[in-house]
C-alpha cells in the first residue's frame, strides 16, 4: 500500500464525513459512490452464511448505497473515532447505528457493539477499497425489538420482506463473492 500525505487523508475523511451527513439528511446515500474509484470494492460480512460485495463504482452506488440502504432513511451513523495510517494509505472510522424511531421512554433504537468502516485511499479524493463491520447479532436483536414494538418504518418493513424472498444483489454465500473480504490486504 502506498503512503499518502496525512493532510490529504484528513481532507478525504473530512469530505467523506460531510458528504455522509448530507446523504443522511437527504435520505439518499448514493452520492457517496462518487468518492470511490471506478474499480473499487466494498464489502462486509452478514453472519456465518452470507457476505456482501459490490465490485466497481456502479455496483457500490446501486447495491451498497442503494438496495442496502433502502428502509434505513432517518438512521444516522455518527462517527465516534477516526484513525489514519498515512504510511499505508488507510483509514479506520468507528461509528454508531442509530434509528430515528424511539422507544416509549424516548430513547432511540441503537445497534449495540462496534460498527466501523476500513478504507483504503486510492488518491484523487477517492477510496479504492472499503470493508464494513458491525455486530450482526445486535443488529438482529434491535430489528426484532422494533418489529415487536411496531417501530419499523414502511421502508424497513419492505426491506425485510424483500430480503425474505431470497439472496439480494451483491449477497453471496461466505467465500463465494467475486472478491473476498480480505482480498487486497
Amino acid at each position: 500500500m502506498p503512503a499518502f500525505p496525512r493532510q490529504e487523508l484528513e481532507e478525504m475523511m473530512d469530505l467523506w464525513l460531510a458528504t455522509n451527513r448530507t446523504c443522511e439528511a437527504k435520505l439518499d446515500w448514493q452520492p457517496l459512490a462518487e468518492l470511490f474509484t471506478e474499480d473499487a470494492t466494498y464489502g462486509w460480512n452478514v453472519g456465518p452464511n452470507d457476505e456482501f460485495m459490490a465490485v466497481g463504482r456502479d455496483q457500490i452506488r446501486e447495491y451498497a448505497l442503494g438496495y442496502e440502504m433502502e428502509g434505513l432513511g432517518g438512521w444516522t451513523y455518527p462517527y465516534q473515532r477516526v484513525l489514519i495510517d498515512d504510511q499505508q494509505g488507510e483509514v479506520l472510522g468507528l461509528w454508531k447505528q442509530i434509528a430515528d424511531a424511539t422507544r416509549e421512554d424516548g430513547t432511540h433504537y441503537e445497534i449495540a457493539g462496534l460498527g466501523g468502516s476500513w478504507f483504503r485511499y486510492g488518491g484523487n479524493r477517492m477510496w479504492s477499497w472499503q470493508r464494513d463491520f458491525f455486530d450482526v447479532g445486535n443488529a438482529t436483536a434491535i430489528y426484532i425489538e422494533m418489529i415487536q414494538a411496531d417501530a419499523l418504518s414502511e421502508g424497513m418493513k419492505q426491506r425485510i420482506e424483500r430480503s425474505a424472498g431470497g439472496r439480494q444483489p451483491g449477497h453471496y454465500r461466505v467465500g463465494g463473492a467475486p472478491v473476498g473480504l480480505w482480498d487486497g490486504v
